[in-house]
């Protein structure tokens, strides 16, 4: 690639552009810095998209959950070339992306131990940076009938209604409970606040006949699990 540094990517020989390598070879054959060459369209009169684009995955590690925690204004004042409309439109991927694996696993996946849980909700609210608390609500087979964010706060925490939690199981007629959330400051240790939420809710629970199972909190690389602490 050292010949087409001076070269806009029109002037790349025709199986080297990302759309048409897309196009010829299929989308696997890309990499992460062809595929967001391919959202920011153009780059600068000094370097392609793809440059640019290597430029930006080099400053995240070459993470895209790196890349996934930057906002609109970071796109648009760390690099030049990215304007409003090019960082809007890398920041809305990558948030599709997201969302997709929120959607992915809804097919009534069994529960066997806290990993199944991590691997459901650490794509979804690992890379946040701000808290959410979720449930996970599981028939008598353990099988997930759905999984339902209750409340979203800023980074120091969320506000937590046990009546709305109760609710939400009962309207699903889950038979029992696991609860989820995030550190968006990558301490993946509970707080005290964590810990009486989760008495509070599993003693809910036992009056109403949906025991809690456990209550996993997440970041972007790790899990902390109540059950496995023996702390539930």
């Amino acid at each position: 690639m050292e010949s087409y540094q001076h070269l806009s990517i029109k002037e790349w020989a025709l199986e080297d552009r990302p759309r048409e390598k897309l196009l010829n070879k299929g989308i696997a054959t890309l990499s992460d810095a062809e595929l967001i060459a391919i959202l920011i369209g153009s780059g600068s009169a000094k370097e392609s998209a793809v440059d640019l684009a290597r430029k930006i995955l080099k400053d995240c590690r070459n993470n895209l959950n790196v890349l996934g925690k930057k906002s609109v204004n970071d796109l648009k004042a760390g690099y030049h070339g990215i304007g409003e409309a090019k960082a809007i439109t890398i920041v809305a991927s990558l948030e599709l992306g997201r969302r997709r694996k929120l959607t992915a696993g809804e097919d009534h996946s069994k529960i066997t131990c806290s990993k199944d849980v991590s691997a459901i909700f650490q794509p979804i609210l690992g890379d946040l940076h701000h808290e959410e608390f979720w449930i996970l609500m599981l028939n008598r087979s353990n099988k997930v009938i759905a999984k339902n964010k209750i409340s979203q706060g800023g980074l120091a925490g969320t506000v937590i209604d046990v009546r709305l939690i109760l609710k939400s199981a009962i309207d699903h007629l889950a038979s029992s409970l696991i609860l989820c959330h995030n550190h968006p400051s990558g301490n993946v240790q509970p707080s005290d606040a964590d810990s009486k939420i989760t008495k509070k809710l599993s003693e809910a629970g036992r009056i109403m006949d949906i025991p809690v199972l456990d209550h996993i909190i997440v970041t972007d690389s790790d899990y902390f699990s109540y059950a496995d602490e023996g702390m539930i």
